[in-house]
């Protein structure tokens, strides 16, 4: 099949949610033998050059960037409220550029399949109907209004209220694409069913996100137990409120029984106020590091407190590729079959995470236990070159 991935941000480097998910896919596609190529807005936060992806990488794909700045400021969110009928996160995307260099890509290359990565894409299907006659797929990463209704919960006034109606501008903006593509790909079978609901009548087939196991190798050699860590992106707004709420509900009683045990936060962007939070006695805050699997091996307990967000949290199929025992939250563990207790700990409140965390630290042979248990999952339900082949066949069933 001959391919076109279109993108919000660059798929490399695979540091987050959204860029693993689409990279993981191209190379999948690649492996498999099917001809890919990538559109990929070059944005301010995710700049990247071409020469910065492996040449390994860029033998399965043939990569193009334009310059989108999409800059995320307090004026141009009040201009958009003021002046726009279009969310604050759909309109930065929409871009003259790179609609013209999407003409210029369908005008010289025939597709068989035009695949959609993520909401802020959906405003360039009518450009595609008009130049090409390929099919277009909605990969739908998550439902977008609900991270913000989520998020707007954990939020204190006034900002909870422009959360509130950056969500509702989204849910109109989410349903006013559907059926314009002509199939429906979510992460999670969650994800279908709100989709469908909300009115989806097109073939759908959930595809998650695969996970390139021959990179995650896990080993204990380095292992610092007891310790607890937390990696993700520091400037997403879930991260930010759950580690807060972790810090201020539960690490207080953890430190005081175990006055010793250090908790380490990894992650790029963090802003300079939530850098400040981190200031506690043995927290070690390590801002981006340059290898988040050798980080994720050497540490003990994962700890994910979500309580927004939506999709699927790929950090936590990775830190349970690499045996990780993970505390997270049910929203935490949504679009992912584990089962609390057997390959991951879920916990919805304060007592519960800490109680969680107190078995594994306490009872090695069930922290060794739930680990083992986490790698057999991910292994036998992740693997990327069968989750592609999967979606390749779904494809083909409906070009």
């Amino acid at each position: 099949m001959r391919i076109l991935q279109l993108t919000n941000k660059s798929p490399w480097p695979p540091n987050d949610g959204g860029a693993i998910a689409s990279m993981n896919l191209t190379k999948g596609f690649g492996f498999l033998g099917h001809k890919v190529s990538v559109l990929s807005m070059n944005t301010e936060k995710h700049r990247v050059k071409k020469k910065d992806i492996p040449k390994a990488v860029r033998a399965l794909a043939d990569f193009h960037f334009v310059d989108v700045p999409a800059p995320v400021s307090a004026w141009g969110a009040i201009k958009n409220v003021l002046f726009s009928r279009l969310p604050y996160n759909a309109e930065r995307f929409i871009s003259e550029d790179y609609s013209h260099a999407l003409i210029k890509l369908l005008t010289k290359k025939k597709f068989d399949l035009v695949q959609l990565e993520g909401l802020y894409l959906c405003p360039y299907i009518p450009l595609i109907r008009r130049y090409s006659k390929a099919k277009i797929a909605y990969r739908a990463h998550n439902i977008e209004h609900e991270i913000w209704n989520r998020t707007a919960k954990m939020t204190r006034f006034p900002r909870n209220l422009y959360l509130k109606h950056l969500a509702s501008r989204l849910k109109r903006f989410e349903i006013s694409y559907l059926n314009d593509y002509d199939m429906l790909v979510p992460i999670t079978d969650r994800d279908a069913t709100i989709l469908n609901k909300l009115g989806n009548q097109k073939p759908s087939f959930t595809s998650q996100t695969g996970i390139d196991l021959s990179f995650l190798v896990p080993t204990a050699k380095n292992l610092e137990f007891p310790s607890l860590f937390h990696i993700g992106s520091l400037d997403w707004s879930p991260n930010q409120e759950g580690l807060i709420w972790f810090l201020n509900n539960c690490w207080p009683a953890i430190s005081k029984k175990y006055p010793d045990l250090k908790f380490y936060i990894a992650g790029r962007n963090a802003p300079l106020w939530l850098e400040k939070k981190f200031a506690l006695r043995n927290i070690i805050y390590l801002g981006k590091i340059e290898d988040a699997y050798e980080f994720i091996n050497s540490k003990a307990i994962m700890v994910v407190p979500l309580f927004a967000g939506s999709g699927m949290r790929i950090k936590i199929v990775e830190g349970m590729a690499l045996g990780k025992p993970i505390v997270t939250t049910t929203i935490g563990t949504e679009g992912i079959e584990t089962t609390s207790g057997e390959n991951i700990l879920i916990a919805d409140t304060a007592e519960e995470f800490n109680n969680a965390i107190y078995r594994l630290l306490e009872d090695r042979e069930f922290f060794d236990q739930i680990g083992k248990n986490a790698i057999d999952l991910i292994r036998k339900k992740f693997d990327n070159l069968a989750l592609a082949a999967q979606l390749i066949e779904f494809y083909k069933n409906h070009l």
